[in-house]
């Protein structure tokens, strides 16, 4: 039995450089939880900026960040622009949800195949 992976390990094109002009590259995502996804709503920032949630929600998930200490919404917002994409397409790639497989034959050729189960509303 494989052991579901809620962690996942990362480095950044460019890197966050500190107050001492120390690069961190190399940090640690962990999947996303309801509540991150649902309590930043609340935030005034994101009510001012939607644009902010992304901010909030990278802060919540990346769980370090070379060695520093936490990782909060200032260190986020200090990012290269080119690492923030990459943590905000990692985000989408880890937290995507694989629709599960029906078994079924093909009409056509009768083999045996697996196609995607839709989603309710699909």
């Amino acid at each position: 039995m494989s052991e579901f992976q809620t962690e996942y390990p990362f480095e950044l094109p460019r890197g966050y450089v500190d107050g001492d002009g120390v690069v961190h590259k190399r940090g640690i995502m962990r999947l996303a939880t309801a509540a991150d996804e649902i309590l930043p709503m609340k935030d005034p920032r994101v009510q001012q900026n939607p644009s902010y949630l992304s901010i909030i929600l990278l802060a919540r998930v990346v769980t370090s960040l070379g060695s520093l200490p936490a990782i909060d919404t200032r260190i986020i917002e200090r990012l290269f622009t080119a690492d923030l994409a990459f943590l905000q397409d990692m985000y989408q790639r880890i937290n995507q949800i694989e629709p599960p497989m029906l078994k079924t034959i093909c009409p056509h050729c009768g083999e045996n195949i697996e196609v995607p189960w839709p989603f309710l509303g699909e």
